[in-house]
């Protein structure tokens, strides 16, 4: 196959790819800024997509952060690669902090923090692996006589989804803002040397082309 890997990876390099990709965190961010800045689009849309990115990454719509991403950067009218691009501020290291921030959020402005049953209290993680035990048994009761649950899911969505949701739009503005004007800046700098620059290569290639079709003396 064309695309095919000469190097078989273990599933161990997989999952570790995922949370320290090769080069490091740093090589990482260096290639996001170089892409980012060479896009052929005037610099506000450009920063206009990275605010989207950074926005939808304070969703819980997991897995449909792209999705969401392109959808809101066509309504906003920025650039659909730079939003995508931007998505990986949400990454395994900055998670635990989006989702801790966001759902103190929620759980503030709905004021709902701590108001659940003391049976039902779980940890964050407890209560993802109770809804995931729901969705499973609710798919298998399709096929049986089982009957569906919906105890689980009724809490998560409670006490995790629906908090997370709302509280992630303050901090989600907030933080697209920050990179929208702090990107815009940089973004209007680089493509003004660039065209500097691209505007010598290409004198000096007019230049060395009149010099090679210029008549021998």
């Amino acid at each position: 196959m064309v695309f095919k890997r000469r190097d078989k990876r273990s599933v161990l390099r997989a999952v570790g790819s995922v949370f320290w990709p090769k080069g490091g965190w740093g090589r990482a961010i260096r290639y996001i800024n170089h892409r980012l800045s060479r896009l052929p689009d005037p610099p506000h849309r450009i920063a206009r997509g990275i605010f989207v990115g950074v926005f939808v990454t304070f969703s819980p719509f997991f897995g449909l952060h792209f999705v969401a991403a392109v959808l809101l950067a066509r309504i906003m009218r920025g650039n659909i690669v730079a939003a995508l691009l931007a998505t990986f501020v949400g990454n395994p290291l900055t998670f635990f902090a989006i989702g801790f921030m966001s759902l103190q959020t929620g759980h503030f402005l709905l004021g709902t923090h701590g108001q659940l049953p003391d049976d039902v209290h779980r940890s964050l993680g407890g209560k993802f692996v109770d809804a995931g035990e729901d969705l499973r048994h609710n798919f298998m009761a399709l096929f049986s006589d089982e009957t569906a649950h919906w105890d689980n899911l009724n809490i998560f969505y409670q006490d995790v989804f629906f908090p997370y949701m709302i509280g992630g739009i303050i901090p989600g503005l907030i933080f697209g803002l920050i990179f929208y004007y702090t990107s815009l800046p940089v973004i209007k700098v680089y493509q003004a040397r660039r065209k500097v620059r691209l505007k010598a290569k290409w004198a000096k290639l007019k230049k060395k082309a009149a010099v090679d079709a210029s008549p021998e003396l």
